[in-house]
This record gives structure tokens, sequence and C-alpha cells, in this order.
């Protein structure tokens, strides 16, 4: 379409010397205003295309994030295998994905349950999603995979990874976020003909349809499992199984932090609304509101862990305080958008107390998680949706979640107890949900013994046995070739 142009000559070609084409002139006018018109429309779908792919990038590098973290957590002779399983995350989960995820997910329209069109993108794009959207949830798709993985970790058949990754990407999780994300699901908030409660479960982000996924379905592959050998000594104490770097376990914190603004102000998935026509305030303001909250939470978490373990350990631990940052993440993510900063704060002093909590009850169940993921996500995950339910503000409820005036908001806001009832909900059935699914699969593939090594190479580490060498080269050839090779160098021992 050509440019607008309207001129003062322009419009006298309508009038006679004697007569007036008000007719045609004000048609000129329309067309002028409908030209108009439409390239502000095109330019708003064109700007919150572009914001949702940015996001969706952001929410991809988180998968790198993981790919550090994970290497750092888990001892050097196992590096290689944990970070294949976080490439293979990303490229099953995008195949699955594609064929049946996103169908099961949000294929409209269908039933409360799971969704039944657009697999393989079938009658992509239309006026409901654009091949951003799938993007956007595929990344949240994997992200979920990555967690459990971490729950399973340094102990666990490579052909076992690709399965349960396959089979959490490509229903599971879809599944679940159909519940909740979807608008024919019996449980959104965004369901207007028949809204749960009167309110529907507001899980903005995914601490439950995400973190709990993904850490729920850790918890079982990690006790159908069992711990590592060495975790526990005969007598039943803990054994640390430190990880090999540090300086990947904060590199990959940092890669996730900066995901999470992707992921938590992302989920708008349009940033050019309005509240209040011609004026500043708008859906941008609660982007930026929502990054606050965000970061809040993940601050305070850290600080709280890290005094928190100070007073139980005597030491300032880097690995730990990582950790509280990411479950304080964890947990603002299901009401990142409709609270207060001053309520993220709240927010993220729980769930260090709860990430702590639930760490020292892993460690009298004997339950042996490398990455305290199941706690983290898991964990932190449910807090997080109990956190809404208390603290949700009614105006920004409104804001976020428009077209249904007066729906219950947070209990400690004066909203009422049926968003708190709600959101009880969500956290038994996804408990229930992922314990019926991914808890059999691992029983299954524990049946068939395709779900552990072999105690020989869980001892020599997955590198060397599965993956044909060590991630790292401990010596330099060069010096080899001239006969200097390297060797360490035990410390000395006074006498």
């Amino acid at each position: 379409m050509g440019s607008p142009t309207c001129s003062a000559d322009a419009l006298a070609a309508m009038f006679g010397a004697n007569t007036t084409n008000a007719t045609g002139a004000a048609a000129f006018i329309c067309d002028q205003f409908n030209t108009v018109s439409t390239k502000f429309s095109d330019t708003t779908y064109a700007v919150d295309s572009t914001y949702l792919l940015f996001s969706a990038y952001l929410v991809f590098s988180m998968q790198l994030g993981f790919a550090m973290l994970c290497a750092g957590s888990v001892r050097a002779k196992n590096t290689m295998n944990i970070m294949l399983t976080n490439v293979l995350d990303a490229a099953a989960g995008g195949l699955f994905y594609y064929l049946f995820g996103f169908a099961f997910a949000f294929g409209t329209p269908s039933n409360g349950f799971i969704g039944k069109h657009n697999f393989a993108l079938q009658n992509m794009p239309s006026s409901d999603f654009d091949y951003s959207y799938f993007l956007y949830q595929w990344a949240f798709a994997i992200a979920a995979a990555g967690i459990t993985s971490g729950s399973i970790a340094e102990r666990t058949q490579f052909v076992a990874y690709l399965i349960y990754s396959a089979f959490l990407t490509g229903f599971v999780y879809p599944v679940v976020s159909h519940w909740f994300w979807s608008v024919d699901g019996w449980a959104s908030a965004t369901n207007m003909d028949n809204l749960f409660l009167g309110s529907g479960v507001i899980d903005f982000a995914g601490s439950g349809v995400v973190h709990m996924v993904g850490g729920i379905a850790g918890l079982y592959g990690a006790l159908i499992e069992g711990p590592r050998i060495g975790r526990f000594d005969h007598s039943g104490r803990s054994v640390a199984l430190r990880g090999h770097s540090a300086s990947l376990v904060v590199l990959g914190t940092f890669l996730l932090w900066f995901g999470w603004y992707g992921f938590n102000p992302g989920s708008f998935v349009k940033i050019l609304s309005p509240y209040e026509s011609g004026s500043y305030y708008g859906q941008w303001s609660a982007v930026g509101r929502t990054a606050v909250t965000t970061t809040l939470a993940g601050c305070t978490a850290a600080l709280t862990t890290l005094f928190g373990k100070r007073i139980l350990s005597g030491h300032w631990n880097v690995v730990d305080v990582c950790n509280g940052l990411l479950g304080g993440f964890a947990a603002i993510t299901s009401g990142c958008s409709v609270v207060d900063p001053w309520a993220a704060v709240i927010c993220g002093f729980v769930a260090a107390c709860v990430l702590t909590g639930f760490n020292k009850l892993a460690e009298k169940m004997k339950y042996d998680d490398p990455l305290e993921a199941a706690q983290l996500h898991g964990g932190c995950g449910a807090w997080g949706i109990i956190f809404t339910g208390l603290f949700a503000k009614e105006k920004y409820v409104n804001e976020v979640y428009p077209g249904k005036p007066g729906r219950p908001y947070g209990l400690f806001m004066g909203g009422g107890g049926k968003l708190l009832a709600a959101h009880v909900i969500q956290i038994l059935v996804i408990i229930g949900f992922v314990s019926a699914t991914m808890g059999p699969l691992f029983l299954i593939l524990k049946k068939l013994g395709l779900l552990r090594i072999s105690a020989e190479d869980e001892t020599a580490g997955m590198d060397m046995t599965r993956h044909g060498g060590f991630a790292y080269v401990y010596h330099d050839e060069d010096d080899q070739k001239l006969g200097l090779p390297m060797r360490k160098i035990e410390p000395a021992v006074s006498s």
C-alpha cells in the first residue's frame, strides 16, 4: 500500500465551481485516515512480533545457562555427558514440540484438557498464532526438560534422556500448559466463558507449568534411580560430591538471570497495549514492573541464602547463593506481573527459606539431586503459586487479565480466598498428573534396564565410558612431543 498523501489541491479537485462534492471529499478523507490506521495496525503487529521474538531468543539463551550450571555442578568426569543432554533437550524438544507439543498445548478450538489442532504447525500463521509464538513456547518447553536433566545427572543412560525428553516436551508439559495457558484450558485465567472458581489460575510465566512440572519429573527420576555411588556412606551420613567448577555455576547463573528477562516480561506476548489511551501508562509499564519484581525476588533470595548458609555452615558459599537466586526467580515467575515490588521481596525471602528447608529434608530422606532441581524448581515453584494467591493486586490483575471485572485477587490484598484455592488445586493437579505420567515412565525404563548405567561406568565417569574421552585436556600435546609431559604435583606433607 502506498504512502498516504493529503493536500489542499487534492481536496480542491473534489469541488466544482458552484457545487460541492461532499460525498467524494468525505470518501477521500476517510480513505486517507483508513490508510494511516492500517499503517499503525501493521506497525503494532510488527513491534509486538519483534518483542516476542526477542523474548524467545532470551529464553532460548537460558539453555546455555542451564548447560553451564549443570556442567559446573557435576564432577569433571561427567561434563561431556551433561552438556550433551542439554543440547539434546533443545534438539529433541524442538522436533517433538513441533510435531505434537504445540498442538496439545494451544491447538484451538479444543476441550479443556488437551488441544487438538495445529499439529506440525498446520494452518499457521493465523489470527490466533504466528510463528513467533511457537518459537517462544518451544523455548519454555525445553526449559522444563532441562530442569529434569539436572536431577538425574551423573548416573543416567543416554537413551533414557532421549525418551523422557521427547515424552516431557511432546506430551506432559503441553497438556499442563493447555490447562493453565490456553484460552480453552479448564483452569486458564483467559478462559472467559468458564473461569475456574471465578478467577482461573494466574500462573503468569510458569512457576507451576514450567518449574513444578520439570521439578516433579526430576524428583521421580532421581527417586527411582537412587542416589549416586558415594553420595551417602554406609552409616547413611551425607557425603558431599561437589561439582568441579564454581566458575561455570556462576556463569550459568548469570546467563539464566539474563534469560529470565525474556521468560517473565516476555510472557505478556505483546507490548503495544495501552491501558489508558494517550497516557504514559500501558502494558509497557507492566513489562517494566515485571522485570523489577523478577529482579527483586532473585536478589532477596540470594542475600537471604548467603547469610542463612553463613549461619548454618559458617561459610560464604557462592554455589548456594546461586541456587538461592534461581529459587527466587522460580518463585516470582507465577505472580511477577500482578504483584508490587515490595511483595517480590517477601517472595524471594520465603523462597530462600523453602529451598534451604527442602534441601535439609532431601538429605534426611537420602535423596540425591546434583543440582537441587526438584527442591529449587518444584519447591520454590509451589511457593510461588501460593504467593500469587496471597499477594496478587486487584488493579494489576484487571490490567493483565482484562474482560472480567471483579475477578478474585490475592487473599492478603483483600480479594478473598478463591484465587488461593484455585492455586492450591493447581499444585495438586500438577503433582498428580506428572506423578501419573513421568513416574511410570521412569519405572518402565528401570525395568527394561534403560535407566541407570552400571556401577563400573558410574565410577569411571560417563565421559570416558560413554562419550569417548574427557571434556578437559590435562596435558599440552606440544609439551608431550618435546618430552615434557605435565603431571599432577601432590602437595608436600610435613612430618
